[in-house]
């Protein structure tokens, strides 16, 4: 008598649950290249002359955000801002910052600035231990200051050139080299790794109302001094990545608001 052994066929949600990582990987991986290779191509077309050979494309992006900000963020940051009292504002921008530390800390130390990383490093458990999450900054009273390094200027110090100005949907300023960077810098952001979309989804939000209300003054400024917003955004934003410089304004002085300060009111996803 023979008997037959029940087959057992493979779920496909646990298939699909074992693949799906890998894809995403791949998606990203090739999103790199892509970017990577579009920067090559397009920084023989960026010169310091004319930075900006994109400009048409960039104009019609600038304007959404522009007016996506006009409608939701800019209203809601104003909001924000008049509700939340400032010391618990400060607080929720060095929760933010901190969480950028140790991601700021491998690039430093990738661009051979090994003892700049170790201070990002100590900051980081400083501000998480001493400081209650990174609620409250002591680091920078105690000798470690922010650097706030990413991927792009990584790249930048290995060589490669920004490539062309541009302006990216909801993200805003940026250089084909830094947009070639984002795939990479969002391994690097903990925010992705929260499990809970709905507090994943929360902390996304709350950390782009909080740097735009950061730059509410600075952006009334800009929509009352300039004659061209979009040229006024992209000459302060290349200077500031030409000068390699990236503070917050508690880091600058504040005798008035900085130029390289207010390429930040464009739309933010980061």
């Amino acid at each position: 008598m023979n008997s037959t052994t029940p087959t057992t066929q493979p779920d496909p949600a646990l298939a699909c649950t074992h693949c799906t990582r890998p894809r995403r990987k791949s998606r990203r991986t090739a999103l790199l290249a892509v970017l990577m290779g579009f920067a090559i191509l397009t920084g023989g077309c960026a010169t310091v002359q004319k930075p900006d050979p994109l400009e048409p494309v960039n104009r019609k992006v600038f304007a959404f955000n522009e007016g996506l900000d006009k409608v939701v963020l800019k209203p809601t940051a104003t909001a924000y801002k008049a509700v939340v009292p400032a010391p618990a504002r400060t607080g929720i921008s060095n929760f933010f910052s901190n969480l950028a530390e140790p991601w700021s800390a491998v690039n430093l130390m990738l661009q051979g600035r090994f003892k700049e990383g170790a201070s990002d490093l100590g900051r980081f458990g400083t501000n998480s231990t001493v400081g209650v999450l990174g609620f409250v900054d002591f680091a920078s009273d105690w000798g470690m200051p922010r650097h706030g390094e990413e991927f792009g200027r990584t790249l930048g110090t290995w060589g490669v050139g920004t490539g062309a100005y541009l302006v990216l949907p909801l993200f805003g300023p940026s250089t084909m080299r830094d947009a070639a960077a984002l795939p990479v810098d969002s391994f690097g952001n903990p925010i992705g790794y929260v499990g809970n979309v709905p507090v994943r989804n929360t902390m996304t939000v709350m950390k782009a109302v909080d740097k735009r209300a950061t730059y509410l003054d600075a952006s009334r400024l800009i929509d009352e001094a300039s004659l061209d917003k979009y040229t006024f955004v992209r000459d302060a934003y290349l200077q500031r990545r030409r000068q390699g410089q990236d503070l917050p304004p508690s880091d600058k002085t504040q005798d008035r608001p900085d130029v390289q300060d207010m390429t930040a009111t464009q739309p933010s996803g980061g």
